[in-house]
């Protein structure tokens, strides 16, 4: 089979590839970045480890304040870890801080950017994902109400991972590993 392309064919194929890349770079010039800094709440460590990585954390636009650095018991019952959802490259990976140490962080449900971008208004673009502690009973509750992996026994918190206005899942770390439950529908 013999393909060819014309002039009129070269610059429609360069248009198109032109306002990909346009479309591309505006929906990302409209997200709201802020530097781990930003964070006081954060330990220096953290914050440290952080601007090593090149992360910087991506404010979901559905909220009115700093978002996406979170703390909890993940791990288990009495020790404070912390989450952040961070974006190096165009990819957010929540990485888990285990007791408050910079060392060895879990890096867990990457996803593009561009996956969480959505528009919020007309020539507007929001990015749409957000991380939340969660404990047992929105646990429970989400698994009775929609169904999805049985959860083990619940005695400490998981992370919920959520497009927001959309669905979310539970990342939730039982013996060594992190299980993915349902969340929001």
């Amino acid at each position: 089979m013999k393909c060819t392309l014309t002039k009129s064919g070269v610059s429609i194929a360069l248009g198109l590839t032109f306002l990909t890349i346009s479309l591309t770079q505006s929906w990302s010039a409209q997200i709201v970045r802020l530097s781990p800094a930003a964070f006081p709440e954060l330990p220096t460590n953290l914050v440290r480890e952080l601007q090593r990585r090149g992360c910087t954390i991506q404010q979901e636009t559905f909220s009115k304040r700093r978002n996406n650095v979170i703390k909890g018991q993940f791990a288990k019952p009495g020790q404070l870890d912390w989450a952040v959802l961070c974006s190096v490259k165009g990819v957010s990976t929540i990485l888990v801080f285990w007791n408050a140490s910079g060392k060895n962080p879990d890096a867990i449900a990457p996803e593009e950017d561009g996956d969480n971008a959505q528009s919020n208004a007309p020539g507007r673009v929001g990015y749409s994902r957000g991380i939340g502690a969660v404990g047992r009973d929105f646990i429970i509750r989400h698994y009775r109400a929609h169904g999805g992996p049985k959860p083990p026994p619940i005695d400490h918190q998981g992370i919920d991972d959520a497009f927001i206005e959309k669905a979310s899942v539970v990342w939730y770390f039982y013996e060594g590993q992190w299980l993915k439950l349902t969340g929001s529908d």
